[in-house]
């Protein structure tokens, strides 16, 4: 795991592969409390019987932003970011969703920093983030996350 304790070592690593996650399985389970959450209950991501029978993949899926909102916890597995009174998920950039992650599917966080700036002593940072899907050759998305850091 990375440990950053102030700006000048997130800097540091502007430009490189920071690291991967633990693989994640998500399952049914999840799938149907991120759809009580979000009140999302459209039958491809909760209809095992119709997913099978009538779904283009022949299985339940994934909510896409339920793929998105692993960031965070798989992040921390990544980077143990130090000395702060807060860290804000600031935003994602750019993007794009590659094929869907099937009910059972492992799927696992890589990565890259592409920019660290010191905003008056916010520090600001935009990381590439792909998330893989075990055995498949497309990911499941990548885009940029960006937050935001208060370091003490």
């Amino acid at each position: 795991m990375l440990v950053i304790n102030n700006f000048e070592e997130y800097e540091s690593h502007v430009g490189e592969g920071l690291g991967v996650s633990d693989w994640h399985k998500i399952d049914q389970a999840q799938i149907d409390k991120f759809a009580d959450a979000t009140l999302d209950h459209q039958w491809i991501h909760v209809d095992k019987k119709r997913a099978e029978s009538d779904g283009p993949f022949k299985s339940t899926i994934a909510h896409g932003y339920l793929t998105l909102s692993l960031i965070p916890y798989l992040w921390k597995q990544i980077a143990d970011v130090r000395n702060i009174k807060m860290e804000i998920n600031y935003g994602i950039e750019n993007l794009k969703f590659g094929q869907p992650v099937l009910v059972n599917n492992e799927v696992q966080l890589k990565a890259k920093l592409i920019s660290a700036v010191n905003l008056r002593g916010v520090t600001k940072v935009v990381i590439e983030a792909t998330l893989v899907i075990k055995d498949q050759p497309k990911p499941a998305y990548s885009g940029n996350v960006v937050f935001l850091y208060h370091f003490i």
